[in-house]
This record gives C-alpha cells, structure tokens and sequence, in this order.
C-alpha cells in the first residue's frame, strides 16, 4: 500500500539506490571467495613446502643394491668357509682310517716296475678293476678320464696322474694292460703283478674284489668294490668317490683340495 502512494520522483531515487548498492553487494562476494581460494592454495603450498624432501629415487635404488651385494658376500665367505672345515673334517677321517698305508710293489703296462714313492708330488686318481669288465669298469674309466682332461685344460692347475689297477692278474698282464689303456687317455697307467701283489696293494685301499665262477669259455667276472681314489702330492690317500659322483663333482672336489693342500712332508 505504501509503494502504490510513493511518487514517480520516490521511484526514481529507489531504483538508483538498488543501481549502486548491488554492484558493492556482488563485488563483496566475489572478493570474499577469491581471499578464500588464496588461502586455501596458500596453505597447500605451505605444506608442500614444510615436508622434508628424502633421497631420490635412483639413490635409495643404489644403496638397496649395495646393501644386498653386501649381504650376498657375507653369505658366500661363510658359505666357503664352512664348506672349507667339513673338507677338512673328511679328510682327517679318511686318514684316521688308514687307507692306502704303506708301499706297493707292481709293474706299469709298459714293463716297469712301479711303487708309491714313484708317484710322491704327484695327485693321483686311481681305480681298481679289471680288463674284461663288460661295462662298469669303462664307465668308471670313462668318468676318471674325464675329470683328469677337465683339470688338464685349466691354466695353473697341477697334472693328475691317472692309474688303473688290475684285480685279475691271471688275464691281465702287461700286455693285456698295455692294450687296454691304450683305448683311454695317452697318460692312463696300467699296473699289475702278481696274485700276492696284487692282494696286498688291494688290501691297503679297502678294495673288495672276487672272481666268479667260470663258464665253458674258462670266462669270468670279478666282483670288486666300485671307487676311484684321490692322493694327494705326499702320496696319502685324501678322498674317493663312489660310482654315484658325477664328473663335475669329482673335478670340483679334487679342486678343493688342490687348493686346501699343505704338505706334511716339508
């Protein structure tokens, strides 16, 4: 009622008034949340700011790596060194047993007469068995060959003498020896002797053997214990292997004690 008696003059100043009033009214708004948006990106990068920066990337990379390679060091010295002291423990076993004492007296396939004291500073792998041994016999042979060339074809390493031992002395003599080792290895040593000999240098490695019965052929087989041994440059036996060891597991063990070898003799 009391806009519809204002007059045209009334209406002219309220329009003026709501004319200038409404640009203040939005202008303060929008002054208002512009403050607050400065604010808020203010205090954000002031909390960026405020965190501590840490190592890079490629630094904390570098330091894990550091530190696993020096884990994995620590863990192959310990390793080798145990691996070191149980070598030793056998070793000082197998010499407790009394294997391979004493000297022997036999003839190499070319005629000569051989004992141990021919051998000292030498390492020596040495198998008994006999010439008409279908197959056990070559493998094992085989097998000792093999490891003899493998330690050959590495620089620094001593020579192994290899040596093969007759347990049928009544086939094998120097001839049958001579032909056999041939089919081997050019430095294979073939021994034999006689039956008394040849039962003493058995006898002084643990070796089993005994012949079978013959056939109508006056053929036989002889029963042995399957091993090839390892004698180190003083001429005592150090270890064996069984027919289960590898080749690589024999030339990895005979490298063992090459290098773990102190002379007792000097």
């Amino acid at each position: 009622m009391l806009l519809l008696t204002r007059t045209p003059e009334a209406w002219h100043r309220l329009s003026q008034l709501k004319a200038t009033a409404l640009p203040g009214i939005l202008g303060g708004k929008a002054l208002h949340l512009r403050c607050r948006l400065w604010s808020r990106q203010g205090s954000a990068e002031t909390g960026r700011q405020s965190q501590p920066q840490g190592p890079g990337l490629q630094t904390r990379l570098l330091i894990t790596a550091l530190f696993g390679a020096g884990l994995g060091g620590a863990w192959l010295a310990v390793r080798a060194e145990k691996e070191q002291r149980r070598q030793q423990r056998r070793t000082e076993a197998l010499r407790q047993a009394a294997v391979g004492q004493g000297d022997f007296s036999l003839m190499d396939h070319q005629g000569q007469a051989r004992c141990k004291a021919d051998f000292q500073g030498q390492w020596v792998l040495m198998y008994f068995g006999f010439t008409h041994c279908p197959d056990i016999c070559p493998d094992e042979l085989e097998k000792l060959v093999q490891v003899v060339q493998q330690l050959e074809a590495e620089p620094g390493l001593p020579p192994v003498q290899p040596i093969f031992i007759t347990v049928d002395p009544e086939r094998d003599d120097v001839a049958a020896m001579a032909r056999y080792v041939q089919d081997f290895h050019p430095r294979l040593l073939g021994l034999t002797g006689s039956a008394e000999q040849v039962a003493q240098v058995s006898r002084s490695y643990r070796v089993y053997y005994s012949a079978g019965p013959k056939d109508e052929d006056q053929d036989y087989i002889v029963d042995h214990s399957i091993a090839i041994y390892l004698l180190n440059p003083d001429g005592l036996f150090t270890d064996y292997y069984s027919r289960a060891r590898s080749t690589k597991q024999i030339a990895d063990s005979v490298r063992g004690h090459m290098a773990a070898f102190r002379s007792v003799l000097h």
